[in-house]
């Protein structure tokens, strides 16, 4: 990713909708991203501290059509916050009756771990593919920079968003920020997420208090999410009772070693790339730090 593709990146933020904190549609925040891309790209690295990468998918015309990023440390700076869902029963034998329901925790469990995030693909690319390939060229990343990660790999699922609403944020934390989803999220992405420390419910809440609508988001992907979805779970990602403190989209972990692509990446010795489509494909990751590169080419 280079300074002059901000003008691209800007556009392809502006075709989100909104919601996605990693690709936020503000010039200063992106121009940022890049140059903090740049500098993690050009030092010398031997464990992770507080890195940004940012990835890009150029078109034939070099055109950026896609973009995906990685964080290297989640909580160096600030902690980093998630709903840790889990269920409690009542029971009563006077009224002869149980009640079971769910209970949302503030947790700070992610603290160290590593994040990939921000997969977009503008929609004229959403095929031949392409998605897949940008994926994954994140986990040949880390597996080329195995270091600059920790031994736990997170994704933030976009959550359930309607119109730029969110039923989960208006029922939950809206009250508490006075301000529309979408502008709590804005400034997240562009001045960090101090003021959830600052404001957020600490206590338990209990799913049952909370309106349906509310309550259906829990854990439940954006329809745009989840294909995404699908190529986290094929990287052995599972969701194991995470989500998002905004909108409530699932999270999902898996082991940095155990990650599909990380595990079966082999050095070998290969020719420049040529294009060849009548044999079985497979990606190529070649070069470190900002010379790193990924194609898809015949074995």
């Amino acid at each position: 990713m280079r300074e002059d593709d901000l003008d691209s990146l800007l556009d392809l933020a502006g075709l989100t909708g909104g919601g996605m904190t990693n690709l936020p549609p503000d010039r200063a925040t992106l121009a940022e991203k890049i140059a903090r891309s740049e500098t993690a790209l050009g030092a010398e690295i031997t464990a992770p501290q507080d890195e940004f990468y940012l990835l890009v998918l150029e078109s034939g015309q070099g055109q950026v059509v896609g973009t995906a990023s990685l964080f290297s440390r989640l909580g160096a700076k600030w902690p980093f916050y998630s709903y840790k869902v889990s269920r409690v029963t009542h029971v009563s034998r006077d009224l002869e009756r149980t009640f079971s329901t769910r209970i949302l925790h503030l947790v700070n469990d992610f603290d160290g771990a590593s994040e990939v995030g921000g997969l977009f693909l503008h929609p004229a690319a959403r095929s031949g593919g392409l998605g897949a390939l940008l994926a994954r060229s994140r986990y040949m990343f880390i597996a080329q920079h195995r270091q600059r990660f920790g031994e736990v790999v997170i994704a933030d699922l976009r959550g359930w968003v309607e119109n730029g609403t969110s039923p989960f944020w208006d029922a939950v934390a809206g009250p508490f920020f006075g301000s529309g989803f979408l502008e709590a999220d804005l400034h997240n992405a562009v001045h960090g997420n101090q003021f959830i420390a600052d404001l957020m419910p600490r206590y338990p809440i209990y799913t049952s208090m909370l309106p349906e609508a509310a309550r259906t988001a829990i854990g439940r992907p954006h329809e745009s999410s989840v294909p995404a979805l699908r190529l986290l779970q094929a990287e052995g990602f599972a969701h194991e009772g995470y989500c998002d403190i905004f909108d409530a989209g699932p999270t999902v972990q898996v082991r940095t070693d155990r990650i599909r692509t990380v595990s079966l990446c082999r050095p070998v010795a290969a020719a420049l790339p040529t294009l060849r489509t009548d044999e079985p494909q497979a990606l190529l990751a070649h070069g470190q730090g900002a010379g790193f590169r990924v194609w898809q080419e015949a074995d």
